[in-house]
């Protein structure tokens, strides 16, 4: 008897053709990412045969999300994030507004509204988390000052978007898209609230958190149960995550983020994040196999001139501000390059953003589709980014 399984077929789908697609990308010597994305495209639903579920796809991949920034949370203390938060948190919001301004200026050109502009230039100003940490641990920098200092720089980036998630909508009024426009005082409310839940479930992850996730591992440990600390470890993720987004409104990202941060407390956290690393790998090229699925290919014939100077905002514009900023705080070249590298993509937030100032009636569906390609085009032209940046860095070493 035949049954429907969307959620079957579209995880055997979507992995099947990224392990085809992932390794001919490697035969020719291409990065992996390269056929993931590719895959995505393929089982997408703007190109005919096989069709992955558009709704399940992105669902899938957030659980990638979820696990990558746990693990990352497991190698990085607070003691680490306060150490850079010096120059992190001036950079990242000095490099979104410098995005966010290029994007309102391209948009401008177009002669598209501000409210379009802010919103495209915002979605524009973001990296993604997932390409970011994935391309830190393939280098190897992950646990190195540079790498400290790029994932401090994405958390302050993602804390921003949380913000501008939960105060957009009361901004839509004063941006022509059709809601009530609230008044400052209320403005002002919303903007004390949202601070006021992450302040709250940051101290809760503080002071319960991180007592009590140690705890919980060193119990199951002594069990030596194998299967059980695996479930521990995978619930303390999943179960944080979803609490912090449905009680805080956090990100999934962050709500994982400070879950691996207070379990990096524990002793065992070493083992933890080994046990969980094959969901994560699994997932995360899920997530970028969802990214291939949003992309029609005709905006990269019908748009081209337009998609060329939004992906030189995200590859060249954001790269050369990030570079600057770091220069400024006396790192150096190296370093700088790295970050500048690090950030010259976008991801999961920009998605976000674009589907709610689509709802909002802020952003036109040319905007959104140029987001997305955008998007698309400056995660297969990363792994190029580092290339040149490990390049130009070597051999500015070897003149001096």
């Amino acid at each position: 008897m035949h049954h429907d399984t969307p959620l079957i077929t579209t995880i055997v789908g979507g992995l099947v053709f990224a392990f085809a697609l992932g390794a001919l990308a490697l035969r020719l010597r291409l990065p992996p990412l390269v056929g993931y994305l590719t895959a995505g495209i393929l089982v997408g639903p703007f190109t005919p045969g096989f069709q992955a579920d558009t709704v399940l796809a992105p669902e899938l991949a957030e659980l990638g999300v979820i696990l990558l920034m746990f693990g990352v949370g497991q190698h990085f203390s607070i003691k680490d994030l306060l150490a850079v938060k010096a120059i992190a948190v001036p950079g990242a919001l000095a490099q979104i507004a410098f995005a966010t301004l290029l994007g309102m200026g391209l948009s401008h050109f177009l002669g598209w509204s501000p409210g379009e502009g802010l919103v495209f230039g915002l979605a524009l100003s973001v990296a993604s988390t997932v390409v970011l940490l994935r391309s830190l641990e393939e280098n190897g920098w992950l646990e190195s000052e540079d790498g400290k200092i790029a994932v401090g720089w994405l958390v302050v980036e993602d804390l921003v978007m949380v913000i501008t998630l939960v105060l957009l909508p009361a901004f839509a009024g004063m941006l022509n898209g059709g809601q009530i426009a609230l008044s400052w005082s209320q403005l002002g409310w919303t903007l004390a609230i949202t601070m006021a839940k992450v302040a709250a479930f940051v101290a809760l992850m503080l002071l319960v958190g991180r007592r009590f996730i140690p705890w919980m591992l060193e119990q199951i440990v002594h069990t030596g149960n194998r299967e059980l600390f695996r479930l521990g470890v995978l619930a303390t993720a999943l179960g944080v995550a979803y609490g912090a987004t449905q009680l805080f409104q956090i990100s999934f990202a962050l709500g994982a983020f400070f879950a691996g941060m207070v379990m990096a407390e524990s002793p065992f956290s070493h083992r933890a994040a080994e046990e969980s690393l094959p969901l994560r790998e699994a997932f995360a090229v899920l997530f970028f196999v969802s990214v291939g699925m949003l992309l029609d290919p005709e905006v990269l014939l019908k748009d081209t001139a337009v998609l060329l100077a939004t992906v030189f905002i995200i590859v060249i514009g954001k790269s050369a501000m990030a570079y600057g900023i770091v220069r400024l705080f006396r790192r150096s070249h190296h370093t700088s390059l790295r970050i500048a590298a690090s950030l010259s993509q976008i991801g999961e937030f920009s998605f976000i953003l674009a589907g709610l100032g689509i709802s909002l009636g802020l952003l036109s569906a040319r905007g959104q589709a140029l987001i997305l390609a955008g998007a698309i085009v400056s995660i297969l032209l990363n792994p190029m980014m580092f290339a040149l940046a490990e390049r130009y860095a070597a051999r500015s070493t070897a003149k001096a």
